[in-house]
């Protein structure tokens, strides 16, 4: 039995290697398996080695507190109200504990500063512990912060490029404590999908129980499969996760049409039909002018000259245009029908809200 088990994953996974990855999607890149997932990290510490552009304990007291305890597990013992320093800055640290980490194992670890600090440039961090959720040490960060940025300033004058005030530190965490991980949830493994639909979930479905030969999935609803492995011994367990997350999948999305007026992007998906419409699209610009006018008094007058200014305002509008779109037309229809009248993305943001409005447009107005 267990040499037949071998035989079958090793022949599905020889497979998929033949199989068009331009066809669909990996079942790895659209779903996760319940109980598989990172964790947050996060830890507060101090900077030093600052060139004057640290915080200024005067104002704060957290970093001079902070300074203070920090020298005391030392055994220097200092009052934090006289300490008076510009080369250290509160911190605080976050980084994220991917499944499955070892012991010894590094983590990247991000550096913000929390005071009044000018810039990390030059500093170094001190050994700070990193909490997860439930407030447990699962990693210790120490090491040389890496800024992006800088920040000088002389003679009144000041200099920014980018974000001096947060830094990176490439492999500056070590893992001191594994992290949780369930892969079994009552003797099964649960798919969970990143974009729950039903028709996705079906697909996901069919594709697992025609692999296998065998009704091992089962869709508890629009986000999730339950499946039941071979075996839960290891040497069955880890080839039948790297078959199914390797499975080819087509997912279905819902039509979707997201506006960003921040900066007038307007993405548009695929599955985005319209009704019949019509489309009218005209500019308007006004123009002012103003042209000076001196009114000079005659000579040997007890006159003044006076200076009036006389505005000219032209109004010009281009003649619209009347787009007409028909039924059930597609994205690639669409597009070219609104680039024939010369639309803007900003024109384009207003087009779409007013087609919504009108009952034309068959997916979601999503404004971001």
């Amino acid at each position: 039995m267990r040499k037949i088990c071998w035989q079958l994953l090793f022949s599905l996974f020889v497979g998929l290697l033949f199989v068009d990855l331009a066809a669909a999607a990996r079942l790895k890149d659209i779903s996760h398996i319940k109980g598989v997932r990172s964790n947050q990290l996060v830890g507060y510490g101090l900077v030093v080695g600052l060139a004057g552009t640290g915080d200024d304990t005067k104002k704060g007291k957290f970093t001079s507190e902070a300074m203070a305890n920090m020298l005391d597990k030392f055994g220097i013992s200092v009052d934090a109200t006289t300490i008076d320093l510009d080369n250290a800055a509160a911190v605080m640290l976050t980084a994220e504990l991917p499944p499955f980490s070892s012991n010894g194992s590094r983590l990247d670890v991000l550096v913000s500063s929390i005071g009044d600090a000018d810039s990390l440039q030059g500093g170094t961090l001190m050994l700070t512990p990193l909490r997860g959720p439930d407030g447990r040490v699962y990693a210790m960060a120490q090491g040389p912060v890496s800024v992006g940025g800088f920040s000088l300033s002389k003679g009144g004058g000041k200099k920014v490029k980018n974000h001096p005030t947060v830094g990176r530190i490439a492999n500056g965490a070590m893992i001191e404590r594994e992290p949780p991980s369930t892969l079994f949830i009552d003797g099964k493994i649960v798919l969970t999908l990143n974009q729950p639909d039903f028709m996705t979930v079906s697909r996901v479905v069919k594709v697992v129980n025609e692999t296998f030969q065998q009704k091992i999935a089962i869709p508890l609803d629009s986000g999730t499969v339950e499946m039941t492995p071979p075996g839960q011994e290891k040497e069955f367990l880890i080839p039948f996760l790297a078959v199914i997350e390797n499975l080819q999948v087509t997912p279905d999305a819902r039509a979707r049409v997201v506006i960003d007026e921040r900066t007038g992007t307007v993405v548009v998906g695929r599955n985005v039909m319209l009704d019949a419409v019509a489309v009218a699209h005209g500019d308007l610009s006004i123009q002012i002018s103003a042209m000076p006018l001196v009114s000079q008094p005659p000579p040997f007058s007890f006159g003044e000259t006076v200076v009036a200014v006389e505005k000219d305002i032209v109004v010009a509008e281009e003649p619209g245009k009347l787009v007409v779109v028909p039924r059930g037309v597609n994205i690639d229809a669409l597009v070219k029908a609104l680039n024939s009248i010369g639309v803007s993305p900003r024109d384009l943001i207003a087009i779409f809200q007013a087609i919504k409005a009108s009952g034309a447009l068959h997916a979601e107005l999503e404004v971001i």
